[in-house]
């Protein structure tokens, strides 16, 4: 548990740096661009509206998921997945992009996921504030149940860390390793709860889809939003998904402590 302890302690020690270099990696991409950084917004907006007119609009006879319009079910589940993907794809790719900019400024490797992380959080609360507009739109009202949001976003933020920390590692030795992440996250496109529903599959297969801890976010979000029910209800599944995030951290940390002084020899 050493190395967890140091790699936290390197995250709050750098908190400044991390949130400094976030904010330049998003205005460096939009530099170029006449409305600039204002396409953060744009691009989310954009997405929702045209999954809100597809299915919707164009596709009516899709119908409801239980009481829930198809439509708002879907965007439950897009909405995290648009931050999950491209962070854990970014993430792991984030010391061997940026391991020579490690050189020359002297600080912890181990912030370059974080610093993915803090890039693509703007976008995803951005995201958030549409789907709130759009639940207004619809007449849905979590209530209380928004109190447990924090507590999936908490869930959430640790899991790509830990994963990111881990695959960036690996990453950066093994390349193939990275085309194989890219593969395997379009797959889990389809095989985490987004366009349909955990519940409507007997106990026996949902005990197997709840092996993918993204399930466990998305469904979450969803709990939360369409007030289905409390976190801390189905305890065994939080165990779970606690128990492995634990143990990829821990995993990760090790790792990145043996082959941090060595990522420029593989690079």
């Amino acid at each position: 548990m050493t190395s967890v302890f140091k790699i936290f302690k390197e995250q709050f020690l750098h908190l400044p740096l991390i949130v400094r270099l976030a904010i330049y990696d998003i205005k460096g991409s939009y530099q170029m661009h006449y409305l600039g950084i204002l396409w953060q917004f744009i691009n989310p907006l954009i997405q929702v509206c045209v999954y809100w007119f597809v299915f919707g609009v164009g596709l009516r006879q899709v119908g409801t998921v239980g009481d829930t319009p198809f439509i708002v079910f879907l965007l439950l589940g897009l909405v995290p997945w648009f931050f999950i993907a491209p962070t854990i794809i970014q993430g792991s790719n984030s010391v061997y992009s940026k391991v020579n900019l490690v050189s020359k400024m002297k600080f912890p490797v181990s912030v370059l996921p974080s610093i993915t992380i803090l890039g693509n959080m703007f976008n995803f609360f951005l995201m958030l504030g549409i789907l709130g507009v759009v639940l207004f739109f619809y007449e849905i009202n979590p209530g209380v149940y928004i109190l447990q949001l924090p507590y999936y976003i908490v869930s959430l933020f640790i899991f790509l860390f830990a994963f990111t920390l881990l695959s960036s590692t690996i990453s950066a030795i093994i390349r193939d390793y990275q085309l194989m992440l890219q593969s395997v996250v379009r797959m889990l496109f389809f095989l985490t709860p987004i366009f349909w529903s955990i519940k409507s599959f007997p106990e026996t297969v949902q005990s197997i889809i709840k092996l993918n801890p993204l399930a466990y976010i998305v469904s979450g979000f969803r709990d939360t939003f369409l007030a289905q029910g409390w976190f801390f209800e189905d305890w065994q599944y939080m165990l779970y998904f606690w128990s492995l995030t634990i143990l990829v951290l821990v995993i990760g940390s090790i790792m990145h402590e043996n082959f941090k002084d060595k990522f420029v020899d593989y690079l």
